[in-house]
């Protein structure tokens, strides 16, 4: 891992491990509205128990925290959890109604807290973005 990249790594990593930790215990009433949004994306989570997609939900978001925390994981990996995890955030917040003004990208009071999410994005492809270029100069030497 390089130097550069603790910085994006231990900020977006603490966040999101922080964000599943607290979805651990969530209560049925809370998974099952973040379940109703991400259905608008993923139409399979649909037919899961709330409570059952909280704690996948828990998980999930705890393992790409630790990704983007443990240091013996190479940056182009932890970038692409990243990115998968702040890719379906933004898809979701594009496609659940009143997130977004008429133009279908600015965002709805409702809307900003989910997309602010876009910073996680740009960390992604940041790590993705740099990993590969090292990667070809050492090729070339």
């Amino acid at each position: 891992m390089k130097l550069s990249h603790v910085p994006l790594r231990l900020a977006t990593g603490a966040f999101i491990l922080n964000a599943g930790i607290g979805k651990m215990e969530l209560d049925p009433d809370s998974a099952a509205g973040m379940q109703s949004m991400a259905g608008q994306v993923f139409p399979q989570v649909k037919d899961l128990d709330p409570v059952k997609f909280g704690k996948l939900l828990s998980y999930g978001e705890m393992t790409v925290g630790s990704l983007l925390l443990a240091p013996f994981v190479p940056s182009r990996i932890a970038g692409l959890a990243l990115a998968g995890f702040s890719g379906s955030l933004l898809a979701m917040y594009l496609k659940t109604p009143g997130m977004t003004q008429p133009d279908g990208i600015r965002p709805t009071p409702e809307g900003t807290p989910v997309a602010k999410d876009v910073w996680m994005l740009g960390i992604a492809l940041a790590l993705l973005l740099d990993s590969s270029g090292r990667k070809r100069r050492t090729a070339r030497t």
